[in-house]
């Protein structure tokens, strides 16, 4: 069946919508020089990346960040036989990550003009245009915000294409001294580099876990809480291997209780462990997340658009992203989407404003934890077109103009920062949970909603993409099924 293809976890919105060199042995004659290329180059763990450094300077390349935490270095050489020529003692597996690159094509911001933001009315006595997030009342914010909305203790990293410092509903919110930028798999700390420069994506998930409370726009989930820029995508919208290691890395080493990742890492939308090329990132990034684990965080991250069942075998036709997409059918648990099927991590699909699952979200018994607003701007009730209202509202910013807003976005992007929110209210209120309790206390203070009637869900006949285009098939009972994991997040029952 032709997916709904997706090279990040936003949907689009719109109105209508080889023989290894021994170290002792001296160097091969040198091959002629290739393309400057960046490598993932995976040590044994347990010990420092000594021996795996050296053999990156024997195969003439350059070591340009060392994560000994989980023994793997990022390199870049042009030696175009670099990967046979670093192989032998001291290193498990290399890979170019070149070509390894996902693009952020989030769908274009539908932004709410000047004039209606200054008009808006929502709530007085809260926030101005409240009373177009129809999200935050489906998962008991209101509520929640009366008993507790979130303390400044908990840290939020927001892995994604930057935050906006300037935007009047974040400017305070940031943590500004663990933000970073992880591009190409080095830090730099500068305000600028952790900037979004090529998508508000970042900006706008940053917003919904935790706009400010302050008269002006949109209200977060947990407004108590910080945020913490984590860059990684780079200035011409790509996620690479290495930038997803270094924010994984970086957000465990400076505090944070949380990480949101609404994008996955690779060109194949299923990263296939039984490829040599694909795994070394498979296991450089499962590496990150298992540390990041041992330092008490808790990564939560969209399950995607394709409409998939990533419980099931699988029919890729749209990877590689950044290439001639190529068909890989019936793929099964060798093939998982990254980060999103990491084990540990929280996954969540999307439903709409009638609190069914969106047409694009995938899904999958096993795989989902629980699910959480994300929009669907295809329908309300069967055959009823909807609005761009039906879609996520938040913070934006706009790359070209440099100007912030406000603006509507679609996509299993926008419900995993929902449910992130949720746990940094739920941290706020219960600050010993570590990762395994909060995973089970999300799940258990879910509101628990049943597979939708019938055998085959439908959600809309698109005669565009064909009537059963969007089909999908729900397993499970009311408690737990492929849909909507344990259920529905909410934020009263986390702090109550």
């Amino acid at each position: 069946m032709k997916n709904l293809r997706r090279k990040t976890l936003a949907a689009a919105s719109s109105v209508t919508l080889g023989v290894g060199l021994a170290l002792t042995g001296g160097l091969a004659p040198a091959a002629a020089a290739g393309p400057d290329a960046t490598y993932l180059v995976v040590a044994p763990l347990g010990g420092k990346a000594d021996r795996a450094a050296a053999r990156v300077a024997a195969a003439n390349g350059t070591v340009v960040a060392r994560y000994d935490q989980i023994g793997v270095i990022v390199a870049r050489s042009t030696n175009p036989n670099f990967v046979t020529d670093v192989k032998g003692a001291g290193v498990e597996a290399a890979a170019s990550t070149a070509g390894l690159g996902t693009a952020l094509e989030e769908g274009e911001t539908v932004e709410v003009p000047a004039a209606d933001v200054v008009n808006s009315t929502g709530d007085p006595t809260a926030e101005p245009m409240y009373g177009q997030q129809w999200d935050m009342p489906m998962i008991g914010v209101p509520q929640a915000h009366a008993v507790n909305n979130g303390r400044p203790s908990v840290v939020v990293g927001v892995l994604d294409s930057g935050i906006s410092s300037s935007h009047p509903d974040l400017a305070g919110q940031i943590a500004k001294d663990k933000s970073a930028s992880c591009v190409g798999g080095v830090v730099d700390t500068a305000e600028a580099a952790w900037n979004p420069t090529s998508s508000d994506h970042g900006t706008h998930v940053a917003g919904t876990i935790a706009a400010a409370v302050n008269g002006v726009g949109v209200t977060g989930i947990a407004p108590g809480v910080k945020v913490a820029a984590v860059k990684v995508v780079n200035d011409e919208g790509f996620i690479f291997p290495e930038s997803a290691v270094c924010g994984f890395i970086w957000a465990a080493d400076h505090g944070m209780q949380l990480t949101n990742n609404s994008y996955f890492v690779d060109p194949w939308e299923l990263n296939c462990r039984n490829d040599p090329r694909q795994r070394p990132a498979w296991t450089a990034i499962h590496r990150a997340i298992r540390y990041s684990q041992s330092k008490g965080v808790l990564n939560v991250a969209s399950a995607g658009n394709s409409n998939w069942d990533l419980a099931g075998k699988i029919t890729d036709d749209g990877s590689p992203n950044n290439g001639t997409p190529e068909t890989r059918p019936d793929l099964g648990n060798e093939c998982r989407v990254l980060p999103a099927e990491v084990p540990g991590v929280v996954t969540v699909s999307a439903v709409g404003p009638t609190g069914q699952k969106s047409y694009y979200s995938s899904y999958g018994k096993g795989v989902v934890e629980v699910t959480a607003p994300g929009g669907d701007t295809r329908f309300r009730t069967q055959g009823v077109q909807s609005t761009i209202a039906d879609s996520i509202l938040s913070t934006t910013f706009n790359t070209a103009t440099r100007t912030n807003g406000w603006g509507y976005k679609q996509g299993t992007s926008m419900s995993s920062p929902h449910a992130t929110g949720v746990a940094a209210l739920a941290l706020s209120a219960h600050p010993r949970m570590g990762p395994l309790q909060l995973t089970l206390f999300l799940q258990l203070t879910a509101v628990a909603q049943a597979c939708p009637a019938g055998a085959v869900y439908n959600p809309v006949p698109l005669i565009a993409a064909g009537p059963h285009a969007y089909d999908s098939t729900c397993s499970g009972g009311k408690y737990y099924n492929a849909f909507y994991g344990s259920g529905m997040v909410n934020a009263y029952n986390v702090v109550k």
